[in-house]
């Protein structure tokens, strides 16, 4: 597990690599999926900390949660500021402040 700093940009750069990945899906207890994070230029930050978590934690759950937002760095005080703009972010917020946990599903490319 990393020990995350300040920086995202310097975050990013200790976490495993996305390149096989299509997307994450975020699957809740039914079994729906209520969101996906494609591998596509702009969310691929938001795609390589969800793969990670997963790796290093195997769900979405608070501890997970809380985690990530220390990796997300100046991100989180911007989404903390200005809901809505990171939506991956307030996801992660919601999560952390007791909202349910969520699976997380990785698919490969191909």
């Amino acid at each position: 597990m990393i020990q995350p700093g300040n920086v995202f940009k310097d975050n990013l750069a200790q976490l495993p690599a996305i390149d096989g990945i299509a997307r994450i899906d975020l699957v809740d207890t039914a079994g729906a999926v209520v969101a996906s994070i494609e591998n596509v230029q702009g969310k691929q930050g938001s795609l390589a900390v969800y793969n990670y978590l997963q790796q290093a934690f195997g769900t979405l759950d608070a501890r997970a949660a809380e985690h990530a937002l220390a990796v997300f760095a100046e991100h989180t005080a911007d989404a903390r500021n200005r809901p809505g703009a990171h939506p991956n972010v307030d996801r992660l917020l919601a999560i952390a402040g007791g909202a349910e946990a969520l699976k997380i599903v990785v698919i490969q490319k191909g």
